[in-house]
């Protein structure tokens, strides 16, 4: 595995007609990430840091988003880690101890309004909590739309999202994914096609890869399953993500959702992406708790939201993904 060259990122809201809905969902993730993260942790302020070391990322091959001019910069709020501006997909491994390998692996894509990741809260600690339950974990640095690169601009470009950006539920149709997270579906695909490649190496089961997302990482989720063509992964989990009605596949993974009811944004919208699962006959398993807001992530919470990663765990043994492999 290399160290990556960390780049930029370029917007993917440029585009009329099919696009502009969906244009309108990703801005809202977006606002519903940052004005939310908040409510987690108090220290809302952002303050630029050196980026960290990042070793064992491995570049993915899908290459600099075309036209991007702004260099990769990291910053530290909520007592997190963020990055913004990549135009480099990278995937991280947390591989388990070989002991305690079960053979399942997952995708582990952080959120961001597709703008910036939380690499830290819903990226690498999901990814090291998974680990220490045996399965494989990748964290998806995925390229995104890029933001000023001052800082202060940077704040102000968020500002002002938020204050015209409406409330609308988002509906999620093929096509729009398709062609709005073009990008971002090339990187998806291309993680879970060099895990495949690696499987064995990584002491993993290629059929046991599934994917999991928070907030954007969700809606990236999302669309991998629905339309990533060759990407089919085993299973996946949307952590507040949309959950608006979808047209499901023939060939749809087990959905597990977790949202909670407090969520500004997501919790009013109904729950079609269940019903939706449903009505497939596809299992899906759904957690709506009373309290927790947007982003909780890993952050520790006294709600009972901090219970989702116990719930993912203990229904992924229920699917038989933590059965250790044979020889």
């Amino acid at each position: 595995m290399k160290m990556t060259t960390n780049r930029l990122s370029e917007p993917c809201c440029n585009h009329l007609g099919v696009r502009l809905e969906l244009c309108n969902i990703v801005v809202l993730i977006a606002v519903c990430f940052f004005a939310t993260q908040a409510l987690a942790q108090p220290d809302d302020s952002m303050t630029v840091i050196a980026p960290p070391g990042q070793i064992d990322a491995v570049d993915l091959g899908t290459g600099p988003l075309p036209g991007a001019r702004q260099q990769e910069a990291w910053h530290s709020q909520y007592g997190s880690r963020f990055v913004r501006n990549v135009t480099v997909a990278t995937l991280t491994p947390f591989l388990p101890d070989a002991a305690n390998a079960t053979g399942a692996a997952v995708i582990v894509a952080p959120g961001g309004g597709f703008r910036t990741l939380s690499m830290e809260n819903e990226g690498w600690n999901v990814a090291r909590a998974l680990a220490s339950q045996g399965i494989a974990a990748f964290v998806l640095k995925y390229r995104l739309n890029q933001t000023p690169a001052e800082m202060e601009a940077f704040k102000r470009a968020m500002d002002e999202m938020f204050s015209n950006t409406g409330r609308s539920a988002p509906v999620l149709e093929p096509e729009q994914m398709k062609m709005q997270l073009a990008i971002q579906l090339e990187d998806s695909r291309a993680a879970l096609s060099l895990i495949r490649r690696q499987a064995a190496e990584w002491k993993i089961d290629p059929d046991r890869i599934g994917m999991l997302g928070f907030s954007a990482g969700a809606m990236l989720t999302m669309a991998t399953a629905l339309v990533g063509e060759e990407a089919k992964p085993a299973f996946i989990g949307n952590i507040y993500g949309p959950i608006t009605s979808v047209t499901v596949p023939a060939d749809a993974p087990p959905l597990f959702v977790a949202l909670a009811a407090d969520d500004p944004f997501f919790a009013s919208s109904k729950f079609g992406l269940i019903e939706s699962w449903q009505a497939a006959k596809k299992p899906v398993e759904f957690h709506f708790y009373e309290q927790g807001g947007h982003g909780f992530g890993m952050y520790p919470k006294d709600t009972t939201s901090t219970g989702w990663f116990n719930a993912f765990v203990s229904w992924l043994k229920m699917h038989g993904m933590l059965h250790r492999k044979t020889e």
